[in-house]
């Protein structure tokens, strides 16, 4: 682990921040917090896809430096939004990274997906503290970017609850003393049907998560269980484990997050409400605490927690995404890539729901196990991937 940047030091200093992907679940999330300390806080830069009109409130609000845009078409509303704040405006990729460039203390990585990864590795270089929320820069980009963290002196701190858990729970510094970790999962809206009735279901129905609120890439992938496969990958690398040492268990009601087996028999586990600013407000203070408005844990309400091993035969991409990890090189760049183009035509309507895992495992069979040790490796694997990935998708019966 890095040593604290110098604001962390000095607590009395405010702490300079810019978050990535901040009009989307866990960016908005994140502003919450931030506008209940402002005194805290120091904004520097909120990216931004392409909803400007909310961009623009959020820069108002918490008094940024810099506001960006992905989406070119939409830089007029924002321009205008901000004209006479004195908040410079900026629109396209290259202002993007250049935002997640800018000298900051901490940075929230939470730009969806691969669109993510130039931009999370432009605030690693810094050699800041990144609150790491894309999980699919690490799966994608795994080597490269822990190669980047090391070199710059950066600390990456995980958002995801899972991560964020196994985190605070190996906190003594003990890792060599690890026997093994577990990875909860809900396991979704479909935990309990059977293929059947999952090859009829909707992206409306697979959108409404019974426990988390979250955006509707990830709960798509919750649903498949992808997302857990993801988080396999994502933790091998973060905490530097053989992937015989992950495991993954179904605990329906999401009180405990992630439990760190030890080599004296002792399990160490974190638990809190289903509340994602829980996590984030863990890595926005690190290594301290704040304060969050997240309902408190009431164990005795809760009366009984449930965990049973999750069943690969229902949801496959677990297994797939395992093997993938396995395969190394440039396997989980293929695995990504084919599974957010399977996912977007889900939601689209031009694929079934079980065609999700069968797409992706598909294109992995075809693509093999390239080498992926350069940024250029994992940008080529990422665009073949997605073009396989759209050959392959089974036609949709009417």
């Amino acid at each position: 682990m890095s040593p604290p940047t110098p604001s962390l030091a000095h607590p009395e200093a405010p702490r300079t921040i810019t978050v990535l992907g901040s009009t989307g679940s866990i960016g908005t999330q994140t502003i919450e917090l931030l506008e209940a300390e402002p005194e805290r806080f120091k904004v520097r830069a909120l990216v931004a896809g392409r909803k400007a009109g909310l961009l623009a409130q959020q820069a108002i609000k918490l008094r940024a430096e810099f506001a960006v845009v992905a989406d070119t078409a939409v830089y007029a509303e924002l321009r205008d939004a901000l004209a006479g704040t004195g908040i410079e405006a900026a629109a396209g990729t290259d202002a993007v990274v250049h935002a997640a460039s800018l000298e900051a203390d901490w940075t929230m990585a939470a730009i969806t997906g691969a669109a993510g990864l130039a931009s999370t590795l432009a605030a690693i270089k810094r050699g800041a503290s990144v609150g790491l929320a894309n999980k699919e820069a690490l799966v994608c980009a795994g080597d490269v970017m822990l190669r980047a963290v090391k070199e710059a002196g950066a600390t990456l701190l995980p958002v995801d609850s899972e991560h964020n858990a196994i985190f605070q729970s190996m906190a003594d510094g003990n890792r060599g003393a690890v026997e093994k970790i577990i990875l909860t999962a809900s396991g979704g809206p479909f935990r309990t049907f059977t293929l059947e009735q999952m090859a009829r279901v909707t992206p409306e129905a697979a959108l409404r998560h019974p426990v988390w609120s979250m955006g509707a890439k990830i709960s798509i992938d919750s649903a498949t269980m992808m997302n857990k496969g993801l988080e396999v990958i994502e933790a091998a690398r973060l905490f530097d484990l053989d992937a015989s040492l992950i495991e993954v268990l179904i605990h329906p009601q999401s009180v405990i997050h992630g439990m760190v087996y030890y080599q004296d028999g002792s399990v160490l586990a974190q638990l809190g409400s289903p509340d994602m600013r829980i996590p984030i407000a863990h890595t926005l203070a690190w290594p301290r605490r704040m304060a969050t408005a997240s309902r408190r844990l009431d164990l005795a309400a809760v009366s009984r927690l449930e965990f049973s091993a999750p069943d690969l035969e229902r949801f496959p991409a677990l297994r797939i995404a395992r093997e993938a990890l396995q395969a190394g090189g440039g396997t989980p760049t293929i695995l990504n890539a084919a599974n957010e183009i399977a996912v977007e035509a889900f939601l689209q309507r031009q694929i079934g729901f079980l065609d999700i895992a069968g797409t992706v495992g598909r294109v992995l069979d075809q693509l093999g196990t390239p080498k992926a040790d350069s940024l250029d490796d994992v940008i080529m694997l990422d665009d073949l991937a997605r073009r396989t990935a759209r050959n392959l998708m089974p036609a949709r019966a009417a």
